[in-house]
This record gives C-alpha cells, structure tokens and sequence, in this order.
C-alpha cells in the first residue's frame, strides 16, 4: 500500500533516501487519524502497529525509534529493542534508518556531499535553543561545509506563539535571534520563526546547504498533525538512511 510522503528536494547524493509522512494513509481514528506513528500518545496500540507496518513498507529496515525528550543526545545507530532516549540520531551504516517524530516541532534531516553518513534530529524551541543541531553536526564527523540540511514539516511563522521568556533564552545565545521573533496581537507574546532560528545556527555553525522549510502543521490540519492546534494528536515522522555504506 502506497502511503502519501514527502520526499526531500535537495541536491542529496544517490546513496541518500528520506521522506516525511503525513497524517494520511492509516488506520487510526479520531483525534489519530489517520497515519498516527507515535506509540505515547494515547492510541490504539494495535493500530499503531498497523500503521508503523504500513511505513516499513516504505523501508529497507525498521527504524531506530527514538524516546524524545526534547533534549541534545545524538545517538547512533543501532539494532536494539525498544526505543533509545535521544533527540538525534546518525548512521553510517547501509539501510540503517534514522527517524524522529513529531507535531510541530522541527524535523531536521542531514546527509553529507559524499553520501557517507546520515543522520535525523528533532528540534523543539528548548533542543534548537540548547544545541541539538549542533551536537548532530558533531556527531556526524564531517565538516559542516560539506553537510546538507533538509527541514521537514514545522509549525510555521505565523502560528507558533511564544512568551517573552523564550524570545529573551534566544536573545541572550544570540542578539541575531532577534529577526526570527514578530511582536504578537498579545501583549507579551512573540510569533517565533523556528524555521529561521535553525537556519540561523546552522549556518553559525558552518552549513550553508539549507533545504526545505515553508510547510505550517498546524495550519494545514488535513495534511499534519499538530499538538499545539490539538493537543491530543498523532505524530508523523522524518526519515532518512544510506542505500550502501562508502566509508
């Protein structure tokens, strides 16, 4: 069964794969509906497994499923049971896929010019904030010039609301922060750029390759799920692995 997916347009060598899901293309219902992947949220556990069946179709190998914590570890690939705490992971393994999943938070993908490792983050406000693109860039062990990064689907620049504090953590890391903050209809509350806050690291950070982005989950309702829009939701994933190992 063909499930919809977005495939990353970017310049990524013919030993790269990767796509993002949509919410489309499952078996759960109501607030989970359809193509939910996430096993914490709340859903059918049989369905789920229907679903995470439905996208291994899509795959050489099952996923290295991640227990997110919003926080900066990068693990590394490797065949375990049950999920391993971390907001990253990378690979230089053939058909070893990375994944992370979310619901408005920022679905990073990276791959280097030679095909030679991949690997996947998960960046909330408080991960981007704390560095967990750049600890992902580190653990790649390639210099960031010769990394490529693609952006999965986010909440957008226009609906991710934000309290003064966490305009002011960005702030202080970094006064060029400030542009990817907008004054809010309400007093004391900023529309956050999570999109250009990335770019802005990775780009401090030495990548200049930046792809993807533009895509809003909680405004499109029909095609993403989104925590903030509904709380109770689903999740969708980011995915990337290498058809065949050059190092």
């Amino acid at each position: 069964m063909s499930l919809p997916l977005i495939t990353p347009d970017w310049p990524a060598p013919r030993t790269v794969r990767a796509f993002a899901t949509t919410r489309e293309g499952g078996v759960s219902t109501d607030a989970f509906a359809s193509l939910n992947l996430g096993t914490h949220v709340g859903d059918d556990p049989a369905r789920v497994a229907e679903n995470r069946a439905r996208l291994r179709r899509h795959l050489p190998a099952d996923p290295m499923w991640l227990e997110q914590v919003h926080g900066i570890d990068v693990a590394p690939w490797r065949e375990v049971e049950g999920p391993i705490t971390a907001d990253a992971a990378f690979t230089s393994a053939a058909n070893a896929v990375c994944v992370v999943m979310t619901a408005d938070c920022l679905p990073v993908l990276f791959c280097d010019r030679a095909g030679s490792v991949v690997a996947a983050a998960h960046a909330g406000w408080r991960g981007l904030l704390a560095g967990v693109l750049e600890n992902t860039l580190q653990a790649m062990q390639v210099p960031a010039e010769h990394v490529l990064a693609w952006y999965g689907p986010a909440i957008g620049p226009r609906a991710f609301e934000v309290g003064d504090e966490v305009r002011e953590a960005f702030v202080a890391a970094d006064p060029a922060h400030r542009d990817a903050f907008v004054a809010g209809d309400t007093g004391g509350k900023w529309l956050a750029d999570l999109y250009g806050l990335a770019s802005q690291r990775l780009r401090a950070a030495g990548v200049t390759a930046i792809h993807g982005g533009g895509r809003c989950t909680l405004n499109e309702a029909a095609t993403f799920f989104s925590y903030r829009r509904d709380a109770r939701t689903g999740r969708q994933a980011s995915l990337i692995w290498l058809t065949e190992s050059v190092r």
